[in-house]
């Protein structure tokens, strides 16, 4: 029988994990954001547990995505950044069932079907112009039962909310805003809010953050 000890230094010799740039600022800067973002992940996760195939669009250093990862069968993560995916791939070399791949989702889709996607802080960089481009490109490799998770800050506090840094948020979402847009393309659209940590159903006006979640294609 193994003493406490013992375990102890078997995860002490465990190999060193690198934070990619992104998650390393946070951690500098506003660790309490790592929780945030994890969060969200974990709702993720949980709505998508034992989907066969997982498309991640926009995935910057993959800080959550083992979180999905390990509640799907494969995960397949996009950025247009090809810096960050190279910087993936090696970080990241030990989750199996993860593929990187250096994509503009506005400009084209994948060429597989998955039985999901979900897009975490990225639709509010990108030109409101392209939002039927970015959502439409995204369908197309979704199966016809396909869920998609739009995650984005909320426009109504935006007022709060601290300066984004060199990535300014250009095309923020209330939950009326974010509804229309999904559906548009799906059967089925359901918005879920989110205030640090707790995802809600409470007064959307007042979430920090929202969840789109569209199922079943139109």
């Amino acid at each position: 029988m193994k003493t406490s000890a013992e375990h102890v230094d078997k995860i002490i010799d465990t190999p060193l994990f690198k934070l990619g740039p992104r998650a390393s600022y946070s951690m500098l800067h506003d660790p309490k954001h790592l929780v945030f973002v994890l969060s969200r992940y974990k709702f993720c996760a949980k709505l998508l547990d034992r989907k066969h195939s997982v498309l991640e669009v926009g995935c910057g250093d993959s800080f959550g995505s083992p979180l999905v990862a390990q509640a799907v069968k494969d995960l397949f993560c996009l950025d247009r950044e090809s810096r960050l995916i190279d910087s993936n791939q090696e970080r990241l070399a030990g989750v199996e069932n993860i593929e990187f791949h250096t994509m503009d989702i506005t400009a084209k889709s994948p060429d597989r079907k998955f039985d999901a996607a979900f897009s975490l802080d990225v639709i509010e960089h990108i030109d409101p112009e392209k939002d039927n481009a970015f959502v439409s490109n995204i369908c197309k490799c979704l199966t016809k039962d396909g869920v998609l998770i739009i995650g984005t800050p909320n426009i109504e506090a935006a007022k709060y909310a601290s300066e984004p840094g060199a990535s300014p948020h250009i095309n923020l979402k209330s939950h009326d805003t974010l509804k229309k847009l999904l559906a548009n393309y799906f059967n089925n659209t359901f918005i879920f809010s989110m205030n640090d940590e707790v995802v809600h159903t409470g007064f959307y006006p007042m979430a920090h953050y929202l969840f789109g979640v569209g199922v079943g294609l139109r």
